[in-house]
């Protein structure tokens, strides 16, 4: 059966995913353009990446500063605004030019899983406004970022309904196919949390309360989530194996939730204002008890990004070999980033010199990380390993297909194999 063109039909096929494989003539011979019918919603966790590195690197999340500091941070930031915008147009010329795509994108079982990244890097980019912005600017921004805050809390519990709603209506995918990329559509909503943390000591004690409480909302929602997909992420690992080598930067993904949800209750907890309500005594009292049970908590869920993260490296160590570039390598970084705050974070309450030496560290090693998965990133484009037809994330390979595909090669026989790239 020929393949069919997706701009032909904006729901998804299983048979148009079957594409026959591109002379390297024929790869070379694409222009440009051409090649955005493949750009999907997976770009955009290279702004996430840089949005949370510059959250990491700014002066008021590091234990330990150095002069310039600050400058290189807010180079990162502005470098993430035009990587924000670029693959903003890049996505919008590939919806305009190619009709249909956009449909097929949201239904599509694994390119529908990214569409809420560009929630995520807007989350970022918000929140390090209060970091980089406010301190520059006057009042009106505080204000701005309050509004900002409002509306992105709503925007992504839509997304997030909406986009778990559209995964529920036509299931494609299987169990054998788990991945912590299942959590992506509740991860900007959870974000709100992050967001919070990060903007609402800046607010006047009657707007950052309300703030706060929406916030400890949207993390609390997130992380329950989480741990539902975590019960099947399990079951899969322990049924199947771990995903197949082109999956495994992906795992990182299971990192941060419970990383974001530690530096968010902490953040949000030393942001709460002591000159307010008498929930709990007198001010003082208050704060006291939310800054011991929010550091309490924060270490008891830091835990499972530590597992989650160490299960992570070795699974990526044992199939280094077989590993090649795709978007979902920016999960060596942004889940990270979020781990590596909640380490610090952790260490600030405690008081612990070891700790922020510690967190000092890995932010060094991310920062390497970043450079290093970039470098791939700039040469996998230049060689067309993505942003070619049946190499992204608009092209649906099982992970069981992956098995069964390897065991009929051994066998001598290609029927019914799913050409991958």
């Amino acid at each position: 059966m020929a393949p069919r063109s997706r701009t032909q039909s904006s729901s998804y096929d299983p048979e148009a995913t079957k594409v026959e494989p591109q002379t390297q003539s024929q790869v070379k011979s694409v222009p440009f353009l051409d090649r955005l019918e493949h750009f999907t919603w997976a770009w955009f966790t290279l702004p996430m990446a840089t949005g949370g590195m510059a959250l990491l690197l700014a002066p008021q999340t590091q234990p330990h500063t150095f002069t310039g500091l600050e400058t290189i941070g807010k180079v990162v930031y502005i470098w993430d605004l035009f990587l924000f915008t670029a693959v903003t147009l890049c996505i919008t010329y590939r919806f305009v030019r190619f009709p249909g795509t956009l449909v097929a994108s949201l239904t599509h079982p694994t390119e529908s899983l990214f569409a809420a990244t560009p929630l995520l890097s807007l989350a970022s980019i918000i929140a390090a406004i209060a970091r980089y912005g406010v301190p520059s600017a006057g009042t009106w921004l505080i204000v701005t970022y309050r509004i900002l805050f409002w509306v992105y809390f709503v925007v992504s519990f839509v997304a997030a309904v909406g986009l778990y709603f559209l995964l529920f209506t036509s299931p494609a995918l299987k169990l054998s196919d788990m991945s912590p990329a299942w959590d992506l559509p509740i991860f900007p909503f959870m974000l709100s949390g992050t967001i919070a943390s990060a903007g609402a000591a800046l607010q006047p004690p009657v707007q950052a309360v309300p703030m706060i409480v929406a916030g400890l909302t949207a993390q609390g929602l997130g992380m329950m989530i989480s741990i539902l997909m975590y019960s099947n992420y399990i079951h899969r690992m322990i049924q199947y194996g771990f995903p197949s080598p082109q999956s495994r930067a992906g795992m990182f993904i299971a990192v941060g939730p419970p990383s974001f949800t530690s530096l968010a209750l902490i953040g949000m907890a030393n942001d709460f204002p002591a000159a307010y309500r008498a929930y709990f005594g007198a001010p003082e009292t208050t704060v006291q008890i939310m800054r011991v049970m929010a550091t309490a908590t924060a270490v008891f869920i830091w835990s499972l990004s530590l597992w989650f993260f160490c299960i992570t490296v070795l699974a990526c160590l044992a199939a280094r070999t077989q590993m090649h570039f795709h978007l979902n390598w920016w999960a060596f970084v942004f889940p990270n980033v979020g781990f590596t705050i909640a380490t610090i974070s952790i260490g600030k309450m405690f008081d612990s010199p070891a700790v922020g030496w510690v967190g000092s560290a890995m932010t060094i090693l991310l920062v390497i990380t970043y450079l290093a998965v970039g470098w791939q990133h700039a040469r996998a484009f230049v060689r067309r390993d993505i942003l070619s037809q049946g190499k992204d994330e608009d092209t649906y390979w099982g992970e069981r297909d992956h098995k069964t595909e390897k065991s009929l090669e051994r066998a001598g026989t290609g029927e019914g194999v799913i050409v991958r790239p």
